[in-house]
C-alpha cells in the first residue's frame, strides 16, 4: 500500500464515510458532491468537454487527442441519488486521455424525484442514441462507477438479450445486489473507508420510490439477477475492503468470462484519485488497455 493510499483510508474512515453517514437530504449531498469533485478532480491537460444529448439524455461529450472512432458510454456513479457528469469529468477524462476514445457521460435522471427505472430508462435511451448516430456497437464500451456500474451491467444484459452486444464493458466497484444478499456489507461494514453501510436501506427506498424492496431483484436495477448471452469482453474491479466487493465477485457467476480483480484497502471507486494515488493510476492504465482490446478489432477493420 502507498502512503497516499495510508492517507486516504484515514481521510475515509475519519471524514468522508461519517459525512455521508449524516447526509440525509439528497439535494444537500449533490451540492457538496460538485464543490469536492471541483476541488479535488483535475482534468488532464487538453481535454476538451462539450454539453449535449444523446438520445434525449444530457451528457457531456470529453475527449483527449482522441485516435479512432471508439466511444464510451459512461454512468457516473452516487447511490442513484447523486452524482453528474460534472462530478466525473476528470475521471472520464482520463480514461479519454489514456484510450484515446471519446466519452460520453449521461445525466441519467436521479432519484427521489424519478425513481427506478427512471436511470434504466436513461442508460438505455443514450445508447440508442449514440447508434442512431452512427456508432457502431462494436465500437462502444460501457463503463460506470458504484450505482452507475450496476447501471452499465444491467444496460448491458438487456442488450445481450436483445442481440445488440456492444465491444465490451468495465466497472469500478459496481453496485449490482440491491436484494442485499452480500456477505461483504456485513463483514466490510467497519472497514469501508467511504460508504455507510447501514444507510443501504434507507437509499433503496429512495431508489424504488413506490416499488417494493421485493423488487429489488428486477435485473434493471441488480444486474447480479441478469442474464448475458453471448456476452463480450467484461472487466470489473473492486476493493477487497470495500461493502461491494461481493456485488463484483459474484457476478462472476452471470458473467464466468469476465476479468474480476479485487484490489487491497482502497476506497470506494478509488480511480477517482488519479492524479494523486499511484493504486488509481495503475487502474487506469489497466482499464485503458482493456478498452484498446474492446475496440482493436474496430480500429483494424
Amino acid at each position: 500500500m502507498s502512503w497516499q493510499a495510508r492517507v486516504a483510508r484515514f481521510v475515509g474512515l475519519n471524514l468522508t464515510r461519517p459525512s455521508l453517514a449524516r447526509q440525509r437530504d439528497p439535494r444537500a449531498a449533490r451540492a457538496h458532491f460538485e464543490r469536492m469533485a471541483r476541488r479535488f478532480c483535475r482534468l488532464p491537460p487538453r481535454s476538451l468537454l462539450l454539453e449535449a444529448e444523446e438520445g434525449g439524455v444530457p451528457g457531456l461529450w470529453i475527449s483527449n487527442q482522441p485516435q479512432d472512432e471508439g466511444v464510451i458510454l459512461y454512468f457516473h456513479g452516487g447511490a442513484y441519488l447523486m452524482g453528474s457528469p460534472r462530478t466525473h469529468a476528470a475521471l472520464a477524462a482520463a480514461l479519454a486521455q489514456r484510450s484515446g476514445a471519446r466519452v460520453f457521460v449521461a445525466g441519467y435522471r436521479l432519484a427521489p424525484e424519478h425513481p427506478f427505472p427512471a436511470a434504466f430508462e436513461d442508460a438505455l435511451a443514450a445508447y440508442d442514441g449514440l447508434v442512431r448516430r452512427g456508432h457502431r456497437p462494436e465500437s462502444i464500451v460501457l463503463g460506470g462507477d458504484s450505482a452507475g456500474g450496476g447501471l452499465a451491467l444491467a444496460l448491458l444484459g438487456h442488450l445481450c438479450r436483445e442481440g445488440r452486444v456492444p465491444a465490451g464493458l468495465f466497472a469500478f466497484s459496481p453496485w449490482t445486489d440491491l436484494t442485499f444478499s452480500g456477505a461483504s456489507l456485513v463483514t466490510n461494514a467497519s472497514r469501508d473507508q467511504v460508504l455507510p453501510a447501514h444507510r443501504l436501506t434507507e437509499t433503496r427506498a429512495q431508489i424504488l420510490g413506490g416499488a417494493r424492496p421485493a423488487d429489488a431483484d428486477d435485473p434493471r436495477l441488480s444486474p447480479l439477477y441478469a442474464t448475458f448471452p453471448a456476452a463480450p469482453p467484461v472487466l470489473i474491479l473492486a476493493a477487497e475492503t470495500e461493502i461491494l466487493r461481493d456485488d463484483a465477485q459474484r457476478m462472476r457467476g452471470r458473467l464466468p468470462g469476465a476479468e474480476i480483480r479485487i484490489a487491497g484497502d482502497l476506497p470506494h471507486v478509488w480511480p477517482m484519485l488519479h492524479g494523486w494515488l499511484p493504486e488509481a493510476d495503475d487502474t487506469l492504465d489497466h482499464t485503458a488497455r482493456f478498452i484498446l482490446s474492446c475496440l482493436r478489432p474496430t480500429a483494424e477493420s
